[in-house]
């Protein structure tokens, strides 16, 4: 691979904007922005392709690009990262399940998440996400810390 200007010629000879580009072995720090950039994006269940992406896609894309593998779907992420932690202590960064959903914890008050609520990827009320799917029947089934 060459460079012309801000533009990085790939083998097929196509062109790509420098500035897009990062090392295959380099790593983010925080899963949360990443997830951040997708904020809009529209949910699409089982999507994890430019047409949309759903809940556990969003934590997996976040996760795999500060090299933590993670399972493709929230029952199987639920079980396998991390450790319990209580809702009243959760922090940027860690994952709130209900039964087929899961959120990244963005700060104190709010949560990240690709919902069919807004059908799209969003910031929402940590309180008002928890309360209305508590009245379509479902609880918090767990809080679970990476790291």
């Amino acid at each position: 691979m060459g460079f012309e200007d801000r533009f990085a010629v790939l083998d097929t000879g196509a062109y790509a904007v420098r500035g897009h580009l990062k090392p295959l072995d380099g790593f983010e720090t925080d899963p949360v922005a990443v997830a951040e950039r997708f904020v809009g994006a529209p949910y699409l269940w089982g999507g994890r392709t430019s047409l949309g992406l759903d809940c556990s896609a969003l934590v997996q894309t976040g996760l795999a690009a500060c090299g933590v593998p993670a399972p493709r779907d929230s029952d199987m992420q639920e079980a396998d990262l991390g450790k319990r932690v209580d809702l009243e202590k959760a922090r940027r960064g860690d994952l709130v399940f209900w039964k087929g959903h899961v959120a990244f914890v963005r700060d104190a008050d709010t949560l990240l998440h690709a919902n069919a609520w807004a059908m799209a990827v969003a910031v929402e009320p940590l309180t008002s996400a928890i309360e209305r799917i508590r009245k379509a029947g479902d609880e918090v089934t767990s809080v679970r810390r990476i790291g």
